[in-house]
């Protein structure tokens, strides 16, 4: 009977730290950089080249460096709640809603977001949806993204390794 309750507690133990391990929010922390070599060549000139990410609470903290051809680096600061609320900011005089939730399948991070512009035809949105999956050991990064235009959708893959 003994052996039992032994063995009992012990698989038990080892279910919640496999659950747990899976889910870990930790290894999203730290700065970002793209793996150039793991990402195929973006389908624009301006592409997301680092991710600096923290958590404080229940709060999102992120700064994005989007880059272009030329090296060119462009940085915006993102505060969001990870409860799913729509929040409203600026980047670069165009207004951005966004919203990020952990994903109960999986442990992923889901950030939905859509940045308003000024196009050929007139006012168009960017509508974007990020499922950002950090490996165990906190050493990689993916973001698989879908983006609509007015011009038509894509997608892809972002992989990104962490900055010492």
């Amino acid at each position: 009977m003994r052996t039992k309750k032994w063995l009992s507690l012990v698989i038990l133990l080892i279910l919640v730290v496999s659950v747990n391990a899976g889910n870990n929010k930790n290894s999203y922390l730290g700065v970002w950089k793209l793996n150039k070599e793991k990402t195929p060549p973006a389908n624009s000139r301006l592409f997301l080249s680092k991710i600096s990410f923290n958590l404080k609470n229940d709060s999102l903290l992120t700064i994005r460096t989007y880059e272009n051809d030329n090296g060119e680096t462009y940085p915006f600061n993102e505060n969001l709640t990870m409860d799913g609320k729509e929040y409203n900011i600026v980047i670069y005089d165009l207004p951005r809603k966004a919203k990020a939730s952990w994903s109960q399948q999986d442990g992923s991070l889901v950030i939905e977001s859509t940045t308003t512009f000024n196009g050929n035809s007139g006012e168009q949105n960017f509508i974007s949806s990020e499922t950002w999956k950090a490996d165990e050991n906190g050493t990689s990064l993916s973001v698989d993204y879908i983006i609509k235009l007015s011009s038509g959708d894509s997608k892809g893959t972002y992989s990104f390794t962490k900055s010492e």
